[in-house]
């Protein structure tokens, strides 16, 4: 069973995601390179082409078939969760992760990105409040974890998420050495 990162564009799920994976020694898969090589464009291209509909039709199937033989860690697109059929799938056949950050902290981390869509407006604070705002209940609907992204370091989550997992019986326990009991 996979483990899957959710939340807004910007969040920390590809490079959270790619650490853990390392990690955990388990393959890395990323949803939207995945939908790129199906689409044979980027999906900025796409979007301006064909519009979200029909680029949220290719990420159901993408997910779905992602969902079903992957094993190991998925980052998903931020509006992965859009679609009832989406957040089923996730949670079923997953672990899922919503890396909770603010619109602010993510503003913080992609205000000089131009590749994702959806930020490529006016005001990019807003338009991540507005995506925070009608995204937050879906991410937490699918996810079976919330891990405050925050300013802690990308190393420090991966620590924090593996506790988490491993605490909740989803990974092994690493061993401890402890000394032995005096007799």
């Amino acid at each position: 069973m996979s483990i899957i990162f959710v939340g807004l564009p910007g969040s920390g799920k590809t490079t959270i995601g790619r650490q853990l994976a390392r990690r955990l020694g388990v393959p890395f898969v990323d949803s939207d390179h995945v939908i790129e090589q199906r689409l044979g464009c980027s999906i900025r291209e796409f979007f301006a082409r064909e519009g979200e509909d029909n680029f949220r039709d290719v990420e159901q199937q993408v997910l779905d078939d992602l969902t079903r033989t992957h094993e190991g860690v998925i980052a998903t697109g931020g509006g992965a969760v859009l679609r009832e059929a989406n957040r089923r799938h996730l949670r079923e056949r997953g672990h899922v992760l919503y890396l909770r950050s603010t619109p602010e902290d993510v503003f913080r981390r992609v205000r000089r990105d131009t590749v994702r869509p959806l930020l490529q407006v006016v005001d990019p604070l807003g338009r991540l409040r507005d995506l925070f705002e009608a995204r937050d209940p879906l991410y937490r609907e699918t996810a079976h974890f919330v891990i405050e992204t925050g300013r802690p370091s990308v190393a420090t989550l991966v620590n924090m998420i593996v506790m988490q997992l491993e605490l909740a019986g989803h990974l092994p326990l690493r061993s401890t050495s402890l000394p032995p009991a005096s007799a």
